[in-house]
């Protein structure tokens, strides 16, 4: 049980802490315990934990990127035209193009991280800035509505007509953001190359010295990372129903944010699937519950930045110390 607890001290402690807010949000307001508040929750939040399962993977291996949004955005963009080009297609197509772009971007990376030595940081910080200029230089900004039927058709995988007001419903969205959490866990927790991947981020030269592909490493981050950009990109569009080409820059460090509340570390070498999904919950339930309670939406970035800090500042403490049973016993 102790094991147990120590394991998953940084889960535990926001799990409680989001059943907690929930608690309090059910009390407090009318509309946040509703079936249309939690699937409009899950709705508008499915796109960041697919992005926050991918870059989960990345710093899990020991990097760190900040691209991932651009990405996306660059990848509706091309991926729109080229649809628009071809008369169309469909989910198949979208999912192929989509995928295709996000994995070539994310693989663009990790070849300059490891060709050129530089840390992740500095390599998505500047790659942030051409996709962004790139970007804006070639859509000038504007935004594309004419786009294939089946990619701005509502689908819907769950719904539920109220006696009153909008019925409640869970998107396509949804059901893609399941899967490729999903398949993250597979990778993470169940392969080789998951292994791998944990033993690299946590100590990249003993990995080096036994057999880990350093370069196999960073090619599988970032290019996981890249085709979870991808298909968020593709659902992206799908629930707004157009492509804005700078409507996603920002949500990056908010993504990021998430994932180290969650419990990955910086550093490389941790970091769990149900821990980045509660740290996105957390980010997710705390706006969504200011903006109920018509709180100023400033509040919310100092309240996600304090919860940070806290986060990280406790993450070597044990949880059993926290309510007073950790070391008892121990010798």
């Amino acid at each position: 049980m102790r094991n147990a607890l120590r394991n998953r001290q940084v889960e535990l402690r926001l799990f409680i802490v989001l059943a907690a807010m929930c608690l309090g949000l059910s009390l407090a307001t009318d509309t946040f315990f509703t079936l249309g508040n939690l699937t409009s929750l899950l709705n508008n939040n499915a796109v960041n934990i697919i992005w926050a399962v991918g870059l989960l993977v990345v710093l899990i291996g020991g990097g760190i990127d900040i691209s991932f949004a651009v990405a996306s955005s660059v990848v509706q963009f091309v991926a729109a035209k080229l649809l628009v080009g071809i008369g169309g297609g469909n989910w198949a197509l979208g999912f192929l193009i989509c995928g295709t772009l996000g994995v070539a971007l994310g693989l663009l990376n990790a070849a300059l991280i490891h060709g050129f030595r530089i840390t992740s940081i500095i390599v998505t910080i500047a790659t942030f800035n051409v996709f962004f200029g790139l970007l804006m230089f070639l859509s000038g900004g504007r935004s594309i509505y004419d786009l294939p039927e089946w990619w701005i058709d509502r689908v819907a995988i769950f719904r539920s007509q109220a006696a009153e007001g909008p019925a409640a419903e869970l998107t396509l969205a949804v059901a893609v953001m399941a899967v490729c959490v999903a398949a993250t866990w597979i990778l993470i927790r169940r392969l080789n190359l998951g292994r791998q991947l944990y033993a690299f981020g946590d100590n990249p030269e003993g990995a080096r010295r036994a057999g880990v592909n350093i370069a196999a490493m960073q090619a599988l981050a970032f290019g996981w990372c890249g085709l979870m950009t991808g298909i968020a990109a593709l659902m992206q569009v799908s629930i707004v129903q157009e492509v804005v080409p700078n409507a996603l820059s920002g949500r990056e460090l908010q993504v990021l944010s998430a994932v180290v509340l969650g419990g990955a570390r910086l550093g490389g070498g941790k970091g769990t699937i149900s821990g980045c999904i509660l740290g996105v919950l957390f980010v997710a339930v705390t706006q969504n519950g200011l903006n109920l309670m018509g709180v100023s939406p400033f509040a919310f970035q100092m309240i996600i930045g304090a919860a940070i800090l806290v986060a990280i500042s406790t993450s070597n403490m044990q949880f059993g110390t926290l309510v007073g049973f950790g070391h008892r016993g121990q010798k």
